[in-house]
């Protein structure tokens, strides 16, 4: 029986402490890392300290298409390895920022990929609980604006049992029929 199966089986209750837990055990790991960094669908942004005073000069980054290696030249990399997934190597950069952070951006090579970890041998997230910013719904153009209220309401109405609204459109078309129609009996009518 795999992991998936077993949550499948849990209580609502049961599954919000073990997200929890996930989440707790998540972020300590991930703390634990010596960079930071946070993604988005298109890129990954990486952030490592290094002792203030420190010069472009000192430092030793090499970004490659699957390998990533930051450190001060002379001494052990902060970090390297092979990374998760294949970046585009001219979109991605570093900078050193205030003399005590390298700032490193990654291009994903593929966009429409949550990363689980920036190198293969570090500590995963579980990418099935990734919340994305939220895009402002003004960016889209009107038809998928349209279509993603749509789905947010309908998602909301689920959630507190209340009808969608496809299922208020139809109760709104019955009960216009029946108004037009008062003549007609609908107590032993069956509605789906």
């Amino acid at each position: 029986m795999s992991a998936n199966d077993d949550y499948d089986k849990l209580s609502p209750e049961e599954r919000e402490a073990r997200d929890k837990a996930d989440r707790a055990r998540e972020a300590a790991e991930q703390a634990a890392l010596p960079y930071k960094w946070t993604q988005q669908l298109g890129d990954v942004d990486i952030t490592v300290q290094v002792p203030r005073g420190t010069r472009a000069r000192d430092l030793s980054v090499m970004i490659q298409k699957k390998k990533l290696s930051v450190g001060l030249k002379g001494k052990e990399p902060i970090l390297s390895g092979e990374l998760c997934k294949e970046i585009k190597l001219d979109d991605s950069t570093w900078t050193l920022e205030d003399q005590e952070s390298i700032l490193i951006h990654l291009e994903k090579f593929n966009q429409q990929q949550w990363w689980e970890n920036v190198l293969t041998h570090h500590p995963k997230i579980d990418t099935t609980k990734i919340q994305p910013e939220n895009s402002k719904l003004s960016d889209l153009d009107g038809e998928t604006r349209a279509m993603v209220e749509k789905m947010m309401f309908d998602n909301q109405q689920k959630q507190m049992g209340k009808p969608t609204s496809d299922e208020l459109k139809k109760m709104e078309t019955l009960k216009n029929f029946q108004e037009a129609h008062p003549e007609l009996d609908f107590s032993k009518a069956k509605i789906s």
